[in-house]
């Protein structure tokens, strides 16, 4: 028995050895054959952003665009290898949006960020992105300081900002016979920009309107109705909203409810959204005009139409605006490294800048000195459609983006500003 022991002892010895020796050899790696070079590493997109509570409905479906266009991206390839991303919830909190950010860089070495819908978040990461000389595509946070008084080299926005978005709603608005206005929102700042870029641009272009008053209302309001009556006394001709997130749907169904809509015309940037629109159903206010980005069947393209139809494919949904988005900064990413013709940090922004790519929604442009997507926007009006169970936008128009982009004179101003 005891010479058997020692017999396996020398063999475990000898198998120990042997093992050795063709790790020391090999170094660990898989064998390839001679000529033949060993697969890139995959490009790594670190995702931040808001994975819990209402704010879903849009992270969401930023998510799945970009997971669409990496599909289509990866079918092909981006130098030889493929993207792939590490998706983390920040819970819509700034400090643990900047703990995700070192996180992803520091310890999973990601080739740069994405995210997030937070506006203060997605400025904390972009800090962070500064520092660090990190690429940061913003695809959810709509607030004009990220690309405007805090734009930097590192930070990229891949959708229309609040002062595209109240300069739109006022480009329209400026060619309609109305004058007397009372401007109303969420107390922060998105509702706040929102309605400042409005009212600048419409005086701007339509001197004799009047402000008959402003509103203003803390975000998660439960009850609407006693400012509505307020207003409703004032007897504007339109009444102008800055809300979004959470305050948005509750605030169109009390426009129902209390019928504002039909003695007031109201405006609301993205009152014609399907996110907004889909779950509202039929408690939404028909006659509300509304500026968006995106429409699933606006415009009557063959592009739109892939796009749709490969987003219905793959998530049994029509695509609502935060998933072109995603889309967006998928085939941006995609090209730009194409462009750069490396994994560089400092080539891909190069490339990046000035970067022009076809997309649902047309020819869609990253200015290269500010670094704001440029993209049209539809201005439309909420009513019903017989074959859905949630209202569309009738009487769309279109605006393009170079319509609608503040003057990079203006940029650079706030910057210094700053």
């Amino acid at each position: 028995m005891g010479s058997c022991r020692y017999k396996l002892l020398g063999l475990a010895l000898l198998a120990l050895f042997l093992v050795t020796v063709v790790a020391g050899c090999g170094g660990g790696a898989p064998a390839t054959k001679e000529g033949e070079k060993p697969a890139a590493k995959p490009i790594r997109v670190g995702v931040i952003d808001t994975y819990t509570g209402p704010a879903t409905t849009y992270t969401m479906d930023a998510l799945d665009g970009f997971k669409l266009a990496l599909k289509e991206v990866n079918e092909k390839g981006v130098l030889g290898t493929k993207i792939e991303f590490l998706q983390r919830d920040e819970q819509f909190k700034v400090d643990v949006a900047q703990n995700w950010a070192k996180e992803l860089v520091m310890r999973e070495n990601v080739d740069l960020l994405a995210g997030t819908i937070n506006s203060a978040a997605a400025l904390a990461v972009s800090e962070f992105a500064k520092e660090n000389k990190v690429p940061f595509l913003v695809w959810g946070a709509m607030s004009e300081k990220i690309t405007g008084a805090a734009g930097h080299r590192y930070v990229f926005s891949m959708l229309p900002n609040t002062a595209m978005s109240g300069r739109a709603g006022a480009v329209q608005m400026s060619k309609m016979p109305y004058t007397k206005y009372w401007l109303a929102g969420s107390d922060y700042e998105y509702g706040h920009s929102i309605i400042n870029n409005f009212w600048d641009n419409l005086k701007r272009l339509k001197p004799d309107v009047q402000k008959l008053g402003e509103t203003w209302w803390r975000v998660g309001e439960p009850d609407f109705t006693p400012y509505i009556n307020a207003i409703r006394a004032a007897k504007p001709e339109v009444l102008v909203v800055g809300t979004g997130g959470a305050d948005m749907v509750p605030f169109l169904k009390a426009v129902k409810a209390t019928g504002l809509s039909k003695d007031v015309q109201v405006w609301v940037h993205t009152a014609t959204d399907l996110s907004t629109l889909r779950p509202l159903g039929a408690e939404a206010p028909e006659g509300v005009l509304g500026t968006n980005p995106y429409h699933y069947y606006y415009p009557d393209t063959p592009e739109n139409k892939a796009f749709v139809e490969a987003f219905r494919k793959e998530y049994n949904r029509e695509p609502a605006a935060f998933a072109l988005y995603g889309y967006l900064a998928g085939k941006f990413i995609a090209a730009a490294y194409e462009k750069a013709g490396a994994v560089d940090r400092e080539k891909f922004i190069d490339a990046l800048e000035g970067l022009t790519i076809d997309s649902p929604v047309g020819k869609v442009t990253v200015r290269k000195e500010d670094h704001q997507v440029v993209m049209p926007m539809f201005f439309g009006k909420t009513a019903k459609d017989p074959n859905l169970p949630y209202l569309v936008a009738k009487d769309i128009t279109a605006l393009s983006g170079t319509e609608i982009m503040p003057p990079i004179e203006e940029i650079m101003k706030k910057r210094e500003g700053k």
